[in-house]
């Protein structure tokens, strides 16, 4: 499957930093810090984008090559792009009604959405929007029938791909977050309401769509909860460590494609390999959750390499800002790219036209990309590693 690129519609916002610039001050700054941050010092943050310029490419100029191929086979199902839109909670407070505009977005380029449990719209909702083409995110909860009627949902809906997080036994320490009132339990105050004052377009279309709320888990709580009490909520129902047992369970009750995310060491892709999962997404939660640990883009280059290959999909997310970026993360060994931030920005800096906006902008990085290294498709990456 051959693609035309169609370069971006707003050629003021070439790249993500463009689109991060005008984000930026479109969102209010309480808003902004906690998509933008990273626990504790936010070192992990910066090695997840730093560590990719050690990696190099080298072109062959003189190699005849064919037309461009960017499609890629994924659980069943060709893709337009090798890569997809990564996860995130409280999209709808960064821009609203983010999730919806994605998921449409996605699924007119035919790429992959996965939605959060923690988004701000409903399992229902984004696979109406989304033809049911969207992917599904798991937070574990602690109680098992909350979980067993999650699956429930999704399979009623007929989700194509469930991912379950598994790097979350605790929420991360988040200074920014904690400044900005919105850790567990989460609180507005005056700075946070003078700061969204002076983001009209976001507070009209905050108005329109209504204050954001965790739509997929409405169901299981008490109406009427106050900030303090949604926090309680939230740790009650979802602290608590995910390990091989628990994704054993799910996976003797989900019958279709089961994907680990936020594996970064040998020994937990040995055990998702011993209970039959589909694929994994090498991921550090965006520099969310350990700032001793290292970056997604280090955990991909060890967990490519044999025994692994070929034994499930290997794909990754964190750290990945231009089609370059993609294009080193194949050499390397990924077989999928997501990316979460990226996506957000440019909602952010262009609203319902940002993530149209941000896939064409991506594909048409990467397609100059690989014009530049004389190869086809996404396979032929690692022959250019330099």
């Amino acid at each position: 499957m051959s693609v035309k690129i169609k370069y971006p519609y707003h050629t003021g916002y070439p790249s993500v930093a463009d689109l991060k610039k005008r984000a930026k001050w479109r969102i209010p700054k309480f808003a902004f810090d906690y998509l933008e941050g990273g626990c504790n010092e936010e070192l992990n943050l910066a090695r997840n984008e730093n560590d990719f310029d050690n990696i190099l490419l080298k072109p062959q100029y003189l190699h005849v090559s064919g037309e461009i191929d960017m499609s890629v086979e994924l659980f069943g199902k060709r893709y337009s792009a090798p890569f997809g839109i990564s996860p995130i909670g409280l999209q709808g407070l960064m821009w609203p009604n983010a999730p919806e505009i994605l998921a449409k977005a996605a699924a007119k380029n035919n790429i992959p959405y996965i939605l959060s449990t923690v988004s701000t719209s409903s399992i229902e909702r984004i696979a109406e929007v989304s033809d049911g083409e969207a992917w599904f995110q798991l937070y574990h909860p602690t109680e098992d029938r909350l979980r067993d009627d999650i699956l429930d949902r999704l399979k009623a809906v007929e989700c194509p791909v469930l991912v379950v997080l598994v790097d979350v036994p605790s929420f991360g320490l988040r200074y920014r977050e904690i400044k900005s009132g919105l850790s567990m339990p989460p609180k507005m105050n005056i700075s946070n309401v003078a700061q969204a004052l002076i983001c009209p377009e976001w507070g009209i279309k905050t108005l329109q769509h209504g204050i954001p709320s965790f739509a997929t888990l409405k169901p299981y709580m008490e109406k009427g909860l106050d900030l303090s009490q949604l926090g309680q909520f939230m740790n009650k129902t979802f602290t608590g460590k995910v390990n091989i047992q628990k994704v054993q369970a799910i996976r003797d009750i989900w019958k279709g494609p089961l994907v680990l995310k936020g594996i970064a060491t040998q020994e937990d892709m040995d055990a998702a390999i011993s209970i039959g999962v589909d694929g994994v997404i090498v991921s550090n939660h965006g520099g969310r959750q350990i700032d001793a640990g290292e970056s997604s883009i280090h955990s991909l280059i060890r967990l490519t390499q044999d025994p692994y290959k070929n034994k499930l999909k290997i794909m990754m997310d964190g750290g990945i800002r231009s089609g370059v970026d993609l294009g080193r993360a194949y050499a390397v060994g990924s077989e999928f790219n997501f990316m979460g931030r990226p996506f957000m920005y440019g909602v952010g800096a262009l609203g319902d036209e940002g993530g149209d906006h941000t896939i064409n902008m991506f594909k048409a990085q990467l397609y100059q990309v690989m014009q530049q290294l004389s190869i086809e498709n996404i396979n032929q990456f690692p022959s250019r590693l330099l």
